[in-house]
């Protein structure tokens, strides 16, 4: 990858427009059983996104009338809707979708096209979603640069100013990237990314299929600050995982040597559904999404235990709009919001 000057804008960095991919018709998927729930999520989220920012959405040219007016029902914002003839195989955008790069002088935007092989080849096929990006960058007229090996969105979180954190159990993973070192894959995420400093996490929580993404364990909120998962149930396998995690953030240090500010959460309760192929499944609050002005945070029919995660999230993002998402269906098959979406800087 040539990239230099490009680096990947935080989160909260003013957007143009957020990404989704439509559901596609497949059995695989929730079971083949929950089609019409399913596109009235999806649809609840895109109208949210639209109330501040645009949408716009990777779906066959054949359904773009169907998902429309779901959006329109769901209240979205028809100017801020827009709809792409880019074919895909699974919804999770974040991790197929490209990841946005910005030029530090000119303000250009760029897409990064990594390689995807749905989480180290669980869940053929992939190929579409392998090409999503190159669609998008065709789409947009925007210049495209290869990232040389496979890495999904979900599995970086960046801060802004030069430091991203992983885990090891996606990255350094052999379902990955086997051909390469810790030192090489390293080297590529500060070429792809334009990042100095790496924290590496250990694992991620119990039923994630991607094998650990950073996504459902902790977050940036802003360049200092970092929203941590913890796990209250000394019983839950996820509680010594967190706790491990948790003392590597306590230790890592920004490019001048000060540490970060880390703020806990607790996961929800368990998250269980009987005669699933998840026996546990990965529901964690900081697996939202900030948008222009708002934050939409995953919630899981816990009114005391999400009432808490979206009053504290309100008081890390005290400017923005605090929504919360019902995701206890989306989750089922092993994402919520932030899996779903991928941003688009301005």
């Amino acid at each position: 990858m040539n990239a230099a000057g490009f680096s990947m804008p935080p989160e909260w960095s003013p957007q143009e427009a957020v990404w989704l991919s439509w559901p596609v018709d497949d059995p695989r998927h929730w079971g083949g059983i929950k089609r019409d729930l399913v596109w009235r999520k999806f649809a609840e989220i895109a109208a949210a996104i639209s109330h501040h920012e645009t949408v716009r959405i990777n779906a066959p040219g054949a359904d773009h009338a169907a998902v429309l007016s779901a959006c329109l029902r769901a209240k979205a914002a028809p100017e801020h809707v827009q709809l792409f003839a880019h074919p895909h195989n699974d919804v999770w955008c974040r991790d197929h979708g490209p990841i946005f790069v910005k030029h530090g002088i000119t303000g250009e935007v760029a897409v990064t096209d990594w390689d995807f092989n749905a989480w180290g080849g669980k869940f053929p096929p992939w190929d579409l979603d392998d090409s999503i990006p190159r669609h998008i960058a065709a789409s947009l007229g925007l210049r495209l640069f290869k990232g040389g090996m496979i890495l999904e969105g979900g599995a970086i979180e960046i801060n802004g100013t030069g430091h991203v954190l992983t885990t090891e159990a996606v990255l350094l993973n052999p379902n990955r990237n086997p051909q390469l070192s810790r030192q090489q894959i390293e080297q590529r995420l500060r070429d792809g990314l334009g990042i100095a400093e790496i924290t590496w996490l250990r694992q991620g929580i119990a039923g994630d299929d991607t094998d650990g993404h950073i996504d459902d364990l902790a977050r940036f909120t802003d360049p200092q600050t970092i929203l941590a998962c913890v796990e209250r149930d000394p019983a839950s396998p996820n509680s010594p995982v967190l706790e491990d995690n948790l003392k590597r953030l306590r230790n890592c240090r920004d490019s001048s040597g000060n540490a970060f500010t880390v703020v806990d959460i607790p996961l929800p309760q368990a998250c269980e559904v009987p005669g699933w192929r998840l026996p546990l499944l990965p529901a964690s609050y900081v697996n939202f999404l900030i948008v222009n002005g708002g934050v939409l945070v995953p919630t899981f029919r816990q009114p005391k235990n999400d009432n808490h995660a979206l009053g504290l999230i309100a008081e890390l993002f005290p400017d923005r709009k605090i929504t919360g998402i019902d995701c206890l269906d989306l989750v089922e098959e092993g994402g919520s919001i932030h899996c779903i979406s991928q941003q688009q800087p301005a």
